[in-house]
Protein backbone atom coordinates (compact mmCIF):
# COMPACT_ATOMS: atom_id res chain seq x y z
CA UNK A 1 0.00 0.00 0.00
CA UNK A 2 1.59 3.24 -1.03
CA UNK A 3 2.80 5.36 1.58
CA UNK A 4 0.72 8.33 1.18
CA UNK A 5 -2.39 5.85 1.36
CA UNK A 6 -1.42 4.95 4.71
CA UNK A 7 -1.24 8.65 5.25
CA UNK A 8 -4.12 9.27 4.81
CA UNK A 9 -5.50 6.18 6.75
CA UNK A 10 -3.63 7.00 9.65
CA UNK A 11 -4.94 11.08 9.49
CA UNK A 12 -8.25 9.68 9.42
CA UNK A 13 -7.76 7.14 12.12
CA UNK A 14 -6.02 9.47 13.61
CA UNK A 15 -9.70 12.03 14.01
CA UNK A 16 -11.35 9.31 16.00
CA UNK A 17 -11.22 9.65 19.59
CA UNK A 18 -10.26 6.00 19.55
CA UNK A 19 -6.75 5.13 21.22
CA UNK A 20 -4.26 5.77 18.60
CA UNK A 21 -2.59 3.00 16.46
CA UNK A 22 0.05 3.78 14.07
CA UNK A 23 -0.82 1.76 10.60
CA UNK A 24 1.83 0.01 8.84
CA UNK A 25 0.77 -2.91 7.26
CA UNK A 26 -2.56 -4.36 5.87
CA UNK A 27 -3.40 -6.18 9.15
CA UNK A 28 -3.24 -2.80 10.67
CA UNK A 29 -5.77 -1.45 8.48
CA UNK A 30 -7.69 -4.46 9.13
CA UNK A 31 -7.61 -4.14 12.63
CA UNK A 32 -8.41 0.02 12.85
CA UNK A 33 -11.45 -0.83 10.26
CA UNK A 34 -12.89 -3.27 12.79
CA UNK A 35 -12.47 -0.55 15.29
CA UNK A 36 -14.48 2.08 13.27
CA UNK A 37 -18.04 2.77 12.45
CA UNK A 38 -20.34 1.68 10.10
CA UNK A 39 -23.98 3.75 9.35
CA UNK A 40 -23.10 5.75 12.55
CA UNK A 41 -22.75 3.32 14.71
CA UNK A 42 -19.57 1.31 16.00
CA UNK A 43 -18.58 -0.40 13.10
CA UNK A 44 -19.39 -4.60 13.70
CA UNK A 45 -19.03 -7.35 10.88
CA UNK A 46 -22.09 -8.31 9.89
CA UNK A 47 -23.87 -5.03 9.11
CA UNK A 48 -25.25 -4.93 5.21
CA UNK A 49 -23.51 -2.17 2.80
CA UNK A 50 -26.73 -2.77 0.91
CA UNK A 51 -28.23 1.00 1.20
CA UNK A 52 -31.14 3.14 0.32
CA UNK A 53 -33.49 -0.33 1.71
CA UNK A 54 -35.13 1.43 4.89
CA UNK A 55 -38.83 0.05 4.90
CA UNK A 56 -40.31 -2.78 6.10
CA UNK A 57 -43.61 -4.19 4.21
CA UNK A 58 -46.39 -5.90 5.81
CA UNK A 59 -49.28 -8.27 4.11
CA UNK A 60 -48.89 -11.88 3.22
CA UNK A 61 -45.45 -13.66 3.34
CA UNK A 62 -46.24 -14.83 0.00
CA UNK A 63 -46.71 -11.44 -1.52
CA UNK A 64 -43.65 -9.66 0.27
CA UNK A 65 -41.05 -8.77 -1.71
CA UNK A 66 -37.64 -8.90 0.62
CA UNK A 67 -35.62 -5.69 1.25
CA UNK A 68 -32.50 -7.03 -0.16
CA UNK A 69 -30.54 -7.29 -3.33
CA UNK A 70 -31.69 -11.44 -3.61
CA UNK A 71 -35.67 -10.07 -2.91
CA UNK A 72 -35.69 -7.84 -5.40
CA UNK A 73 -33.35 -9.63 -8.57
CA UNK A 74 -35.51 -12.65 -7.88
CA UNK A 75 -39.24 -11.12 -6.97
CA UNK A 76 -39.10 -7.84 -8.93
CA UNK A 77 -36.82 -7.67 -11.46
CA UNK A 78 -37.26 -11.62 -12.77
CA UNK A 79 -40.42 -12.09 -11.45
CA UNK A 80 -42.63 -8.97 -12.26
CA UNK A 81 -43.27 -7.68 -16.78
CA UNK A 82 -43.45 -4.19 -15.82
CA UNK A 83 -40.38 -4.05 -13.74
CA UNK A 84 -38.23 -6.04 -16.01
CA UNK A 85 -39.20 -4.24 -19.00
CA UNK A 86 -38.71 -0.10 -16.98
CA UNK A 87 -35.39 -1.98 -16.32
CA UNK A 88 -34.26 -3.07 -19.66
CA UNK A 89 -35.10 0.38 -21.84
CA UNK A 90 -32.96 1.55 -18.95
CA UNK A 91 -30.13 -1.02 -19.31
CA UNK A 92 -30.66 -1.14 -23.39
CA UNK A 93 -30.23 2.90 -23.85
CA UNK A 94 -27.42 3.30 -20.47
CA UNK A 95 -25.06 1.24 -22.34
CA UNK A 96 -24.76 2.26 -25.41
CA UNK A 97 -22.60 5.22 -25.16
CA UNK A 98 -19.12 4.78 -24.63
CA UNK A 99 -16.13 7.17 -22.80
CA UNK A 100 -14.03 9.99 -24.07
CA UNK A 101 -11.71 12.77 -22.39
CA UNK A 102 -13.34 16.32 -22.81
CA UNK A 103 -11.01 19.20 -22.29
CA UNK A 104 -12.36 22.74 -21.71
CA UNK A 105 -11.81 25.81 -23.65
CA UNK A 106 -11.73 29.11 -21.49
CA UNK A 107 -14.32 27.35 -18.57
CA UNK A 108 -16.69 25.50 -21.14
CA UNK A 109 -16.53 21.93 -22.40
CA UNK A 110 -15.19 21.88 -25.63
CA UNK A 111 -13.43 18.77 -27.51
CA UNK A 112 -13.51 15.16 -26.52
CA UNK A 113 -10.89 12.95 -27.82
CA UNK A 114 -9.36 9.47 -27.11
CA UNK A 115 -6.48 8.43 -24.83
CA UNK A 116 -4.67 5.01 -23.71
CA UNK A 117 -5.83 5.12 -20.34
CA UNK A 118 -9.84 4.44 -22.23
CA UNK A 119 -8.62 0.94 -22.21
CA UNK A 120 -9.33 -0.26 -19.53
CA UNK A 121 -13.61 0.97 -19.77
CA UNK A 122 -13.74 -0.24 -23.03
CA UNK A 123 -11.73 -3.48 -22.47
CA UNK A 124 -13.14 -3.69 -18.48
CA UNK A 125 -12.03 -7.64 -18.36
CA UNK A 126 -11.21 -10.54 -20.19
CA UNK A 127 -13.60 -10.37 -22.66
CA UNK A 128 -15.70 -7.51 -21.59
CA UNK A 129 -16.81 -4.28 -23.91
CA UNK A 130 -17.98 -0.82 -22.09
CA UNK A 131 -21.54 -2.15 -23.13
CA UNK A 132 -21.35 -5.14 -20.46
CA UNK A 133 -19.69 -2.81 -17.87
CA UNK A 134 -22.56 -0.12 -18.35
CA UNK A 135 -24.96 -2.73 -17.88
CA UNK A 136 -24.03 -3.84 -14.75
CA UNK A 137 -23.53 -0.80 -13.41
CA UNK A 138 -26.90 0.34 -14.30
CA UNK A 139 -28.77 -3.30 -13.55
CA UNK A 140 -26.42 -2.91 -9.63
CA UNK A 141 -27.98 0.85 -9.29
CA UNK A 142 -31.32 -0.61 -9.56
CA UNK A 143 -31.70 -3.01 -7.65
CA UNK A 144 -29.54 -2.23 -4.90
CA UNK A 145 -29.00 2.04 -5.65
CA UNK A 146 -25.39 0.92 -5.77
CA UNK A 147 -22.94 -0.52 -7.98
CA UNK A 148 -18.71 -1.02 -6.62
CA UNK A 149 -16.23 -1.31 -9.28
CA UNK A 150 -12.58 -2.00 -8.15
CA UNK A 151 -9.05 -1.81 -10.59
CA UNK A 152 -7.21 -5.08 -9.44
CA UNK A 153 -4.06 -5.79 -11.91
CA UNK A 154 -5.58 -3.89 -15.17
CA UNK A 155 -8.98 -5.15 -14.86
CA UNK A 156 -12.22 -4.06 -13.54
CA UNK A 157 -13.69 -6.15 -11.00
CA UNK A 158 -17.25 -5.86 -9.75
CA UNK A 159 -18.01 -5.38 -5.69
CA UNK A 160 -21.28 -7.19 -5.05
CA UNK A 161 -23.47 -4.08 -3.82
CA UNK A 162 -25.08 -6.25 -0.32
CA UNK A 163 -21.58 -7.74 -0.01
CA UNK A 164 -19.86 -4.43 0.88
CA UNK A 165 -19.52 -2.28 3.59
CA UNK A 166 -18.99 1.56 3.93
CA UNK A 167 -16.57 2.61 6.48
CA UNK A 168 -16.97 5.76 8.35
CA UNK A 169 -14.94 7.49 10.77
CA UNK A 170 -16.62 11.00 12.38
CA UNK A 171 -15.49 13.99 11.24
CA UNK A 172 -14.10 16.01 14.42
CA UNK A 173 -14.18 20.15 13.92
CA UNK A 174 -13.62 22.22 16.97
CA UNK A 175 -14.26 19.56 19.34
CA UNK A 176 -16.90 18.36 18.15
CA UNK A 177 -18.31 15.85 15.68
CA UNK A 178 -19.43 17.26 12.10
CA UNK A 179 -21.01 14.45 10.14
CA UNK A 180 -18.78 11.64 8.92
CA UNK A 181 -16.07 10.54 6.61
CA UNK A 182 -15.66 8.08 4.15
CA UNK A 183 -12.84 5.88 5.60
CA UNK A 184 -12.86 2.91 3.25
CA UNK A 185 -14.77 0.49 1.76
CA UNK A 186 -15.23 -3.35 3.32
CA UNK A 187 -15.68 -6.24 0.84
CA UNK A 188 -16.49 -9.96 1.89
CA UNK A 189 -16.74 -12.58 -0.65
CA UNK A 190 -20.19 -14.25 0.33
CA UNK A 191 -21.41 -11.72 2.59
CA UNK A 192 -20.00 -10.98 6.38
CA UNK A 193 -21.09 -14.44 7.71
CA UNK A 194 -19.77 -16.46 5.22
CA UNK A 195 -16.30 -17.01 6.82
CA UNK A 196 -14.25 -15.45 3.97
CA UNK A 197 -11.32 -13.34 4.42
CA UNK A 198 -12.59 -9.19 3.77
CA UNK A 199 -10.71 -6.79 1.24
CA UNK A 200 -9.91 -3.52 2.93
CA UNK A 201 -10.25 -0.82 -0.08
CA UNK A 202 -9.25 2.97 0.06
CA UNK A 203 -11.83 5.15 -0.91
CA UNK A 204 -9.49 6.40 -4.19
CA UNK A 205 -9.34 2.42 -5.62
CA UNK A 206 -13.47 1.96 -5.71
CA UNK A 207 -15.83 3.94 -8.13
CA UNK A 208 -18.99 3.61 -6.57
CA UNK A 209 -21.67 4.53 -8.44
CA UNK A 210 -25.28 5.73 -6.57
CA UNK A 211 -27.01 7.54 -8.74
CA UNK A 212 -30.25 8.36 -6.66
CA UNK A 213 -28.74 9.25 -2.85
CA UNK A 214 -30.49 7.83 0.14
CA UNK A 215 -31.34 10.88 2.02
CA UNK A 216 -30.51 9.73 5.22
CA UNK A 217 -27.12 8.38 4.22
CA UNK A 218 -25.45 10.74 1.70
CA UNK A 219 -22.82 8.59 1.36
CA UNK A 220 -25.15 5.57 -0.46
CA UNK A 221 -27.83 5.04 -3.02
CA UNK A 222 -31.05 3.85 -2.66
CA UNK A 223 -32.60 1.82 -5.74
CA UNK A 224 -35.87 3.36 -7.11
CA UNK A 225 -37.74 0.31 -6.74
CA UNK A 226 -37.59 1.02 -2.93
CA UNK A 227 -40.59 3.78 -3.05
CA UNK A 228 -42.62 1.84 -5.32
CA UNK A 229 -42.21 -2.11 -4.16
CA UNK A 230 -45.86 -2.05 -2.87
CA UNK A 231 -47.06 -1.15 -6.42
CA UNK A 232 -44.87 -4.19 -7.63
CA UNK A 233 -46.31 -6.27 -5.01
CA UNK A 234 -50.20 -4.95 -6.02
CA UNK A 235 -49.40 -5.40 -9.44
CA UNK A 236 -48.32 -9.51 -8.63
CA UNK A 237 -51.50 -10.15 -6.57
CA UNK A 238 -53.58 -8.76 -9.72
CA UNK A 239 -51.59 -11.05 -12.41
CA UNK A 240 -52.12 -14.06 -10.39
CA UNK A 241 -56.11 -12.80 -9.67
CA UNK A 242 -56.47 -12.76 -13.50
CA UNK A 243 -55.13 -16.13 -14.17
CA UNK A 244 -56.91 -17.54 -11.41
CA UNK A 245 -60.38 -15.85 -13.10
CA UNK A 246 -59.69 -17.69 -16.26
CA UNK A 247 -58.69 -20.50 -14.30
CA UNK A 248 -62.12 -20.59 -13.02
CA UNK A 249 -63.70 -20.49 -16.34
CA UNK A 250 -63.58 -17.03 -16.66
CA UNK A 251 -66.70 -16.76 -14.06
CA UNK A 252 -66.39 -14.74 -10.56
CA UNK A 253 -67.35 -16.83 -7.53
CA UNK A 254 -70.39 -18.39 -7.33
CA UNK A 255 -72.62 -19.73 -3.92
CA UNK A 256 -75.06 -23.04 -4.68
CA UNK A 257 -77.57 -23.32 -2.24
CA UNK A 258 -80.48 -25.19 -1.22
CA UNK A 259 -78.37 -28.50 -1.62
CA UNK A 260 -80.34 -31.72 -0.50
CA UNK A 261 -78.37 -34.33 1.44
CA UNK A 262 -79.27 -36.70 4.27
CA UNK A 263 -75.80 -36.55 5.92
CA UNK A 264 -72.44 -35.30 5.44
CA UNK A 265 -71.07 -37.46 3.55
CA UNK A 266 -73.63 -37.18 0.83
CA UNK A 267 -72.91 -33.55 0.48
CA UNK A 268 -69.47 -33.46 0.43
CA UNK A 269 -70.05 -36.10 -2.66
CA UNK A 270 -72.35 -33.76 -4.27
CA UNK A 271 -69.59 -30.97 -3.92
CA UNK A 272 -66.78 -32.93 -4.94
CA UNK A 273 -68.76 -33.95 -7.70
CA UNK A 274 -69.90 -30.68 -9.20
CA UNK A 275 -66.00 -29.74 -8.24
CA UNK A 276 -64.82 -31.85 -10.69
CA UNK A 277 -67.27 -31.26 -13.75
CA UNK A 278 -67.82 -27.45 -13.09
CA UNK A 279 -64.59 -25.93 -11.84
CA UNK A 280 -61.59 -25.01 -13.66
CA UNK A 281 -60.50 -23.70 -17.48
CA UNK A 282 -61.45 -27.00 -18.78
CA UNK A 283 -64.77 -27.11 -17.64
CA UNK A 284 -65.65 -23.08 -18.71
CA UNK A 285 -68.97 -23.39 -20.86
CA UNK A 286 -70.67 -26.66 -19.05
CA UNK A 287 -74.20 -26.58 -18.61
CA UNK A 288 -74.67 -26.53 -14.90
CA UNK A 289 -77.58 -29.01 -13.85
CA UNK A 290 -79.56 -28.22 -10.00
CA UNK A 291 -81.82 -30.94 -8.23
CA UNK A 292 -85.46 -29.18 -6.94
CA UNK A 293 -84.60 -26.41 -4.52
CA UNK A 294 -81.23 -25.56 -5.30
CA UNK A 295 -79.95 -22.57 -6.30
CA UNK A 296 -76.67 -21.09 -7.81
CA UNK A 297 -76.22 -17.63 -7.30
CA UNK A 298 -72.87 -15.29 -8.78
CA UNK A 299 -70.83 -13.60 -5.84
CA UNK A 300 -68.26 -10.77 -6.17
CA UNK A 301 -67.70 -8.77 -9.47
CA UNK A 302 -66.09 -9.34 -12.67
CA UNK A 303 -62.93 -7.68 -14.57
CA UNK A 304 -64.84 -5.43 -15.95
CA UNK A 305 -66.93 -4.10 -13.27
CA UNK A 306 -63.61 -3.96 -11.20
CA UNK A 307 -62.30 -1.52 -13.93
CA UNK A 308 -59.13 -4.22 -13.59
CA UNK A 309 -57.34 -3.07 -17.08
CA UNK A 310 -57.46 0.65 -15.96
CA UNK A 311 -56.54 -0.57 -11.94
CA UNK A 312 -54.01 -2.20 -13.19
CA UNK A 313 -52.94 0.52 -15.61
CA UNK A 314 -52.23 3.16 -13.25
CA UNK A 315 -49.96 0.68 -10.90
CA UNK A 316 -47.83 0.16 -13.98
CA UNK A 317 -47.74 4.11 -14.65
CA UNK A 318 -46.55 4.93 -10.80
CA UNK A 319 -43.47 2.21 -11.75
CA UNK A 320 -42.75 3.48 -14.78
CA UNK A 321 -42.68 7.26 -13.01
CA UNK A 322 -40.13 5.73 -10.64
CA UNK A 323 -37.93 4.50 -13.18
CA UNK A 324 -38.09 7.78 -14.94
CA UNK A 325 -39.29 6.03 -18.55
CA UNK A 326 -42.92 7.06 -20.00
CA UNK A 327 -45.56 4.62 -20.51
CA UNK A 328 -45.24 5.28 -24.22
CA UNK A 329 -41.61 4.28 -24.17
CA UNK A 330 -41.79 1.05 -22.86
CA UNK A 331 -45.40 0.27 -24.23
CA UNK A 332 -47.59 0.36 -21.37
CA UNK A 333 -51.34 0.24 -21.84
CA UNK A 334 -51.88 3.94 -20.37
CA UNK A 335 -48.87 4.52 -22.92
CA UNK A 336 -50.72 3.18 -25.59
CA UNK A 337 -54.37 4.65 -25.20
CA UNK A 338 -55.56 7.77 -26.49
CA UNK A 339 -52.93 9.97 -28.61
CA UNK A 340 -49.83 9.30 -26.57
CA UNK A 341 -48.55 7.42 -29.55
CA UNK A 342 -48.95 10.86 -31.50
CA UNK A 343 -45.68 11.67 -33.32
CA UNK A 344 -45.56 15.00 -30.92
CA UNK A 345 -46.14 13.16 -27.85
CA UNK A 346 -44.05 10.07 -28.74
CA UNK A 347 -41.40 12.65 -29.84
CA UNK A 348 -41.23 14.55 -26.25
CA UNK A 349 -41.60 11.36 -24.09
CA UNK A 350 -38.47 10.32 -25.54
CA UNK A 351 -36.86 13.40 -24.82
CA UNK A 352 -38.09 13.51 -21.71
CA UNK A 353 -36.55 10.22 -21.02
CA UNK A 354 -33.36 11.23 -22.90
CA UNK A 355 -32.77 14.15 -21.06
CA UNK A 356 -34.17 13.66 -17.75
CA UNK A 357 -33.30 10.27 -17.17
CA UNK A 358 -30.34 8.74 -19.53
CA UNK A 359 -28.04 12.15 -19.40
CA UNK A 360 -27.89 12.48 -15.59
CA UNK A 361 -26.98 9.00 -15.28
CA UNK A 362 -24.11 8.98 -17.79
CA UNK A 363 -22.98 12.31 -16.37
CA UNK A 364 -22.77 10.54 -13.18
CA UNK A 365 -21.41 7.39 -14.35
CA UNK A 366 -18.65 9.00 -15.95
CA UNK A 367 -17.84 11.33 -12.61
CA UNK A 368 -17.75 7.77 -10.89
CA UNK A 369 -15.53 5.87 -12.99
CA UNK A 370 -13.58 8.89 -13.02
CA UNK A 371 -12.13 7.63 -9.79
CA UNK A 372 -10.29 4.86 -11.54
CA UNK A 373 -9.16 6.98 -15.18
CA UNK A 374 -8.19 10.10 -14.35
CA UNK A 375 -8.37 12.50 -17.07
CA UNK A 376 -4.61 13.40 -18.67
CA UNK A 377 -4.92 16.67 -17.29
CA UNK A 378 -6.26 19.76 -15.23
CA UNK A 379 -8.17 21.28 -17.80
CA UNK A 380 -10.02 17.63 -18.96
CA UNK A 381 -12.43 15.26 -17.35
CA UNK A 382 -13.79 11.83 -18.48
CA UNK A 383 -16.80 12.15 -20.15
CA UNK A 384 -19.27 9.94 -22.46
CA UNK A 385 -19.72 10.27 -25.95
CA UNK A 386 -23.61 9.99 -26.86
CA UNK A 387 -23.18 10.95 -30.42
CA UNK A 388 -23.51 7.80 -31.90
CA UNK A 389 -26.29 6.68 -29.76
CA UNK A 390 -29.72 5.21 -31.96
CA UNK A 391 -32.37 6.24 -29.09
CA UNK A 392 -30.71 10.11 -29.59
CA UNK A 393 -31.10 10.52 -33.36
CA UNK A 394 -34.02 13.17 -33.48
CA UNK A 395 -31.76 14.79 -30.61
CA UNK A 396 -28.36 15.08 -32.99
CA UNK A 397 -30.91 16.65 -35.65
CA UNK A 398 -31.87 19.11 -33.02
CA UNK A 399 -28.60 19.92 -32.26
CA UNK A 400 -27.60 20.53 -35.79
CA UNK A 401 -30.37 22.81 -36.10
CA UNK A 402 -28.79 24.69 -33.37
CA UNK A 403 -25.64 24.81 -34.40
CA UNK A 404 -27.12 26.44 -37.75
CA UNK A 405 -28.92 28.91 -35.96
CA UNK A 406 -25.94 30.12 -34.13
CA UNK A 407 -23.40 30.04 -37.14
CA UNK A 408 -26.31 32.35 -38.41
CA UNK A 409 -26.12 34.37 -35.51
CA UNK A 410 -22.88 34.78 -35.36
CA UNK A 411 -22.75 35.47 -38.99
CA UNK A 412 -25.17 38.76 -38.50
CA UNK A 413 -22.62 40.13 -35.77
CA UNK A 414 -19.77 39.89 -37.91
CA UNK A 415 -21.74 41.80 -40.88
CA UNK A 416 -22.95 44.28 -38.24
CA UNK A 417 -19.03 45.39 -37.73
CA UNK A 418 -18.55 43.15 -34.44
CA UNK A 419 -15.28 41.38 -34.44
CA UNK A 420 -15.52 37.59 -35.37
CA UNK A 421 -13.91 37.02 -31.61
CA UNK A 422 -16.46 38.84 -29.60
CA UNK A 423 -19.32 37.35 -31.45
CA UNK A 424 -18.40 34.08 -31.19
CA UNK A 425 -17.98 34.61 -27.12
CA UNK A 426 -21.44 36.06 -27.45
CA UNK A 427 -23.26 33.40 -28.63
CA UNK A 428 -21.26 30.66 -26.81
CA UNK A 429 -21.62 32.73 -23.42
CA UNK A 430 -25.36 33.62 -24.27
CA UNK A 431 -24.52 37.12 -23.63
CA UNK A 432 -24.57 40.38 -26.33
CA UNK A 433 -22.44 42.32 -23.63
CA UNK A 434 -19.36 40.68 -25.08
CA UNK A 435 -19.85 41.93 -28.53
CA UNK A 436 -16.62 44.34 -29.35
CA UNK A 437 -17.45 46.83 -32.41
CA UNK A 438 -14.93 47.09 -34.89
CA UNK A 439 -16.28 50.73 -35.61
CA UNK A 440 -16.85 49.63 -39.57
CA UNK A 441 -19.98 49.44 -40.74
CA UNK A 442 -22.12 47.42 -43.52
CA UNK A 443 -21.13 44.42 -45.22
CA UNK A 444 -18.33 45.45 -46.85
CA UNK A 445 -16.85 46.82 -43.70
CA UNK A 446 -15.09 49.74 -44.91
CA UNK A 447 -14.58 52.79 -43.07
CA UNK A 448 -17.28 55.79 -43.61
CA UNK A 449 -16.95 57.66 -46.38
CA UNK A 450 -13.74 56.26 -47.63
CA UNK A 451 -14.44 56.10 -51.30
CA UNK A 452 -17.51 58.55 -51.12
CA UNK A 453 -17.30 58.91 -55.25
CA UNK A 454 -15.87 56.27 -57.60
CA UNK A 455 -12.79 57.06 -59.15
CA UNK A 456 -13.29 57.58 -63.31
CA UNK A 457 -11.20 56.14 -65.91
CA UNK A 458 -8.43 58.87 -66.93
CA UNK A 459 -9.14 60.57 -69.89
CA UNK A 460 -12.67 59.02 -69.69
CA UNK A 461 -16.21 60.24 -69.23
CA UNK A 462 -19.52 60.26 -70.30
CA UNK A 463 -21.25 62.09 -73.07
CA UNK A 464 -24.52 61.21 -71.70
Amino acid sequence: MASTALERVNAAYASTRQPRRSISTIDDYFGALNEFYYQGNAYQMGLGGLGGVQQTLGGQKAEQIPNSLEGYAAQAYAANGIVFACMSVRMLVFSAIRFQYQGFNRGRPSTMFGGADLELLERPWSGGTTQDLLTQMILDADLAGNSYWANVEGELVRLRPDWVDIILAPRRVRGGQLGWTKFGYRYTEGGAHSGNDPVALLPDEVAHFAPIPDPLATYRGMSWLTPVVREVQADGVMTRHKRQFFENGATPNMVVSGITAANQQEFDAIVDMMESNHAGIANAGRTLYLAAGANAEVVGANLQQIEFATTQGRGETRIAAAAGVHPVIVGLSEGLSGSSLNAGNYGQARRRFADGTMHPLWQNAAGSLEQLVPPPGPATRLWYDARDVPFLREDRKDAAQIQQMRAATVRQYVDAGFTPESSVAAVEAEDPGLLVHTGLFSVQLQPPNSQSQPELPAGGGSDA
